[in-house]
């Protein structure tokens, strides 16, 4: 049985001054712990949905994943700085301490805020919004345990992220 442990966010933000959008995640799951970057689970259709909006090759390794995000001018984080987990559900999330986002909104060019899922999207209202004021868009997670959504059913929704304010 897994037990519930208390995990400090092990991954900083990839971003810089050009970034105009900013995608949040809730908290890494263990495989991207494991890995060390963003949506590491082989399964996340996170690159795959991206690559394909952007007319992109889909990138593997960590090194042209953050050169993907810099090329299209996309931060990555999460909503949760640590919180108490079993293993990768969302579902089991407490006592949580989110991210000091406005770092990011403050140095970047931020025009837009997506969260992937639900989770992430309700966190963020919970405890960013207060903070930061700015409201953020829900996309359909692209975790794996998010099965309903195919591949191509995420494209279409995630497009939005491509299109002028």
């Amino acid at each position: 049985m897994l037990q519930h442990t208390v995990i400090e966010h092990p991954i900083p933000p990839t971003w810089n001054n050009e970034s105009e959008i900013l995608i949040l995640g809730s908290f890494p799951s263990v495989k991207s712990r494991e890995t060390g970057y963003f949506y590491g689970h082989p399964q996340n259709r996170f690159w795959r949905v991206l690559s394909s909006i952007y007319e992109d090759v889909c990138p593997a390794t960590k090194k042209e994943k953050e050169a993907f995000l810099f090329r299209h001018h996309i931060a990555v984080w999460d909503v949760i700085s640590s919180c108490e987990i079993t293993g990768s559900a969302d579902s089991s999330i407490q006592n949580v301490t989110a991210n000091d986002v406005n770092i990011l909104l403050d140095g970047a060019q931020i025009e837009r805020i997506f969260c992937n899922g639900q989770t992430a999207y309700k966190l963020y209202n919970r405890y960013l919004f207060p903070v930061t004021n700015r409201s953020a868009t829900c996309l359909p997670s692209t975790s794996p345990a998010n099965a309903s959504w195919t591949v191509d059913r995420l494209i279409k929704a995630w497009i939005q992220i491509k299109q002028p304010v």
